[in-house]
């Protein structure tokens, strides 16, 4: 008999899914968005509805997968390719989730040092330092769910002082409703574009939430994810929106002005102190994501030296980059578009597990409103991606 939805095994679902919503939410989110709304007003809002619903697409597939099988989308991967292929699949799908959870670092850490160092004034060096230590050693102990739920709720607490904030963005609801479903492509705002994509849509999420899927039924899984990823989506928008109140060029810390000009002091060291948990929480969950992908893939035992050494490797990638004394927000900006470029390749092997007649049968594999959806995914963000690459090689 089927298993029912009750209110509260449909509320512990929607608090378990927003892990989802909560990993997108990084200082990924709070910069592309919010220079978004500065550099282009409403015109790239509708990015954020297609990349809201691809989410919910893309992660209703991946753990429809492990509901149907009992293994994550690696595993079933590996086990539909197999031989000489199915290493060269295994290892290409890797190495690009690999390099997008570095390219994430990069910024994750970037994110975390700005928020604490317009907190508290220190030295950037000193504090990127601090930030890596301190992600080496909770990640080594493990220690690390308990700290990610706490700045989880710091996140979202921010996010609701945006929500507050964005009620005072000069925008009719006539041109909010237009600017969510009319596409708009603004000269110069194709990386833009791809960075808004890249850090909504997060590729190493469909391994991540795949692999952590409790013993639920579709129907609760389905209410979960769409409820949380549209909330994290509610909290985008509001970033975006609140963006279009920022005076001149985008930066931390007119952002964080304001939200102390409309709500006082308390606000914008909200937003400091957001910042960096956003940063953190990310920092901790992007070498997590490697590590369980290549455990996936790859048959990596957990906590095995190979395993700490790939979620080490991603960890001082971005600590690297933490300490090359780059432009934060145009770093934090490519790698999320980076991401959006990678996206592309994933979502193909996903689609085709998730039609794969004898491993789901017709009860669990995509239906064609379903392939549809998928399929526009995949079709638009390769557009997109290959656009940007083919401008970055003309200039």
């Amino acid at each position: 008999m089927p298993k029912s939805l009750s209110l509260r095994s449909g509320l512990g679902s929607v608090l378990f899914w927003s892990v989802i919503s909560a990993a997108f939410i990084g200082p990924g989110s709070v910069t592309a968005c919010a220079k978004a709304g500065s550099q282009f007003g409403l015109d790239l809002l509708w990015v954020l509805t297609f990349a809201t619903l691809g989410t919910v697409w893309l992660q209703e597939a991946a753990a429809r997968i492990t509901i149907a099988t009992g293994n994550d989308l690696g595993q079933v991967i590996t086990q539909t390719y197999t031989g000489a292929r199915g290493k060269w699949v295994a290892w290409s799908l890797f190495l690009a989730i690999f390099l997008g959870c570095a390219a994430y670092q990069a910024g994750n850490i970037l994110g975390a040092v700005s928020g604490l160092a317009l907190l508290t004034g220190a030295s950037v060096p000193t504090l990127t330092v601090g930030v890596g230590i301190m992600c080496i050693i909770l990640l080594w102990v493990g220690s690390t769910q308990n700290l990610a739920n706490f700045l989880g709720i710091i996140v979202f607490a921010m996010g609701g002082a945006f929500v507050y904030v964005a009620f005072g963005a000069p925008v009719t609801p006539a041109d909010l409703t237009k600017a969510l479903i009319v596409p708009n492509f603004p000269s110069g705002s194709l990386l833009l574009i791809n960075s808004l994509i890249g850090t909504t849509i997060v590729p190493y999420n469909l391994f991540f939430g795949s692999s952590i899927v409790p013993g639920q039924s579709l129907s609760e899984m389905r209410l979960g994810i769409w409820v949380a990823v549209v909330l994290g989506g509610i909290i985008s928008v509001v970033l975006l929106l609140a963006g279009l109140l920022i005076p001149g060029d985008f930066s931390y810390p007119h952002m964080a002005q304001v939200l102390t000009d409309r709500l006082g002091a308390w606000a914008g060291s909200l937003f400091s102190f957001g910042l960096f948990a956003a940063g953190l929480a990310s920092s901790i969950t992007a070498p997590l994501a490697a590590a369980v992908t290549a455990q996936s893939l790859l048959g990596v035992r957990k906590n095995s030296p190979t395993y700490r050494g790939i979620w080490l490797v991603v960890m001082l990638t971005g600590l690297g980059v933490g300490l090359s004394n780059v432009n934060t927000i145009e770093v934090i900006v490519a790698v999320q578009a980076i991401n959006g470029i990678l996206l592309p390749f994933v979502t193909i092997f996903l689609f085709a597990a998730v039609n794969n007649r004898i491993l789901l049968g017709d009860t669990y594999r995509n239906s064609l409103p379903q392939n549809l959806a998928m399929g526009l995914v995949v079709l638009v963000t390769a557009i997109l991606g290959l656009w940007n690459v083919w401008l970055a090689f003309q200039s």
